[in-house]
């Protein structure tokens, strides 16, 4: 049985989406501020994750593109600092400067990321929990759509310290509890959360996803 903690409403949570890549497949477009149906994918993933969490981060390593954004916007500017490009460094980063003890992740170039999804991984969730993902069909974790805790720091830095950027590495040192892949594909059965814009084709996809989802499904 769940501890009644785990109320999302008892445990509050920060949101962090991580736009700290090179996007070298995208030309070296900044891929937050790309248009997806309509509006940046930024701007749907702020909308789909306001009012769920306390705060929103957005972590870069140029801040130059988001900076003019910035005044008035719902979300925080934290800088990855760290010279390695990776999406271990921006997990780090999110967590370091987090106002929770436990923060979700997402990647910038995922507009899809589905409100169920998020509300499952959040009924998943104890506070004695490290790391809350989803198991995904073909068995992998998912490591770019999930709930991780402040207590995971020390363990990420000593492994960015040895130059393992590798996400899943440190997870048998914490407490992980997967979101079972039945849970998953009650929240999500097309995946449609870690549908990504790694190059101008899979933009081309995401576009054309937009364009066949139901106003109300596209960004809730």
């Amino acid at each position: 049985m769940r501890n009644a903690h785990s109320d999302p409403a008892s445990l509050p949570l920060t949101a962090a989406i991580l736009a700290g890549g090179a996007a070298k497949r995208m030309g070296g477009a900044t891929k937050a501020l790309l248009e997806v149906g309509g509006r940046s994918i930024l701007d749907t993933l702020v909308a789909t994750l306001s009012g769920r969490f306390a705060e929103i981060l957005l972590v870069a390593k140029e801040p130059e593109a988001f900076q003019a954004l910035e005044p008035g916007a719902p979300w925080r500017l934290v800088l990855d600092a760290n010279p390695a490009r990776s999406s271990l460094t921006g997990i780090h980063t999110a967590l370091a400067n987090a106002r929770t003890e436990h923060v979700f992740i997402t990647a910038c170039d995922t507009p899809f990321v589905r409100p169920e999804l998020l509300e499952a991984l959040l009924a998943h969730l104890r506070p004695e929990d490290d790391v809350v993902l989803p198991r995904k069909p073909d068995d992998y974790f998912e490591p770019l759509c999930a709930v991780y805790s402040r207590r995971c720091l020390p363990h990420i830095k000593a492994q960015l310290d040895r130059g393992d950027y590798k996400i899943i590495r440190f997870f048998d040192q914490v407490r992980v509890s997967p979101l079972p892949v039945e849970a998953l594909l009650r929240a999500d059965p097309d995946l449609l959360s870690f549908r990504n814009a790694n190059t101008p084709e899979d933009l081309e996809l995401l576009r054309q996803t937009a364009r066949s989802l139901p106003p109300a499904q596209e960004a809730q």
